[in-house]
């Protein structure tokens, strides 16, 4: 293993009915944990999405609504998802933007919260497109020299991540041997809820867009408490909400302490 871990890293790749965090639903999740000693473990389900899964997304990913209706709904396997995933930092391809964000809303629908705190999330497309921008199609046949048959299987996709992620340990001396060597040169989000409609700024959270966009979100809803209300009624992330009430909560708190 070309990499040292202090700790298990879970690779994960989601195919989903669509690209939209708020309506659409997985429909297939794959997983490889690799151990400190370089030892595996794959797990992959297929899941009911408990609503159509629109032909143009069967055609990328192959899967249809014939092959997922008897398959578990998220919910009845969320436990074991997050069991899995228990002590291990995280990693994928385009994770940081798609994959965990999507995983993270259905775990808030299924009653549990997606804690990523202390934890470790490492996109190896940004590596890629930091040293060699491609698709990671290109990016398996450039640093693996193979072929990537069945792309938008989930179960190929993850593979393939993790082979790609070794390859460019191998290749590129600059990225050290370990996950906190590697952030170094591709850095790390400072991740407050995956839509990224929040950002943190030395340490201060501040909205990403609308009206309010490049304001600090604390003092917006100390000025304007009705906003907290419009966002938490209209149609954003579960995650966008959840940090949000974190946020005013602790402002809460704050203005009671002083």
């Amino acid at each position: 293993m070309n990499i040292k871990l202090q700790r298990p890293i879970v690779f994960l790749d989601l195919e989903t009915t669509g690209l939209n965090l708020t309506t659409d639903r997985v429909v297939e999740i794959a997983m490889i944990r690799v151990n400190t000693d370089g030892g595996k473990v794959v797990k992959r389900k297929l899941i009911n999405p408990e609503r159509n899964i629109p032909e143009e997304s069967s055609a990328i990913h192959g899967i249809t609504n014939d092959m997922v209706k008897d398959a578990p709904v998220f919910r009845h396997v969320a436990n074991e998802v997050k069991q899995f995933m228990d002590g291990a930092d995280l990693a994928g391809y385009n994770s940081n933007k798609f994959d965990w964000p999507m995983l993270a809303e259905e775990f808030l629908r299924a009653g549990l919260e997606f804690d990523i705190n202390g934890k470790v999330l490492l996109d190896v497309q940004k590596i890629f497109h930091a040293l060699e921008p491609r698709t990671l199609k290109a990016a398996y046949s450039f640093y693996c020299n193979k072929d990537l048959e069945n792309a938008h299987s989930a179960s190929a996709d993850v593979m393939a991540t993790w082979e790609v992620f070794e390859a460019q340990i191998a290749r590129y001396p600059q990225l050290g041997d370990t996950l906190e060597t590697v952030l170094k040169i591709v850095g790390e989000d400072d991740i407050v809820d995956f839509a990224r409609r929040i950002v943190r700024e030395n340490g201060k959270e501040y909205f990403n867009f609308g009206k309010h966009k490049g304001k600090a979100v604390a003092d917006v809803l100390k000025a304007e408490p009705s906003y907290y209300d419009w966002m938490m009624k209209s149609e954003f992330p579960l995650h966008t909400k959840l940090k949000l009430t974190e946020i005013l909560n602790r402002s809460l708190l704050n203005s009671k302490l002083k």
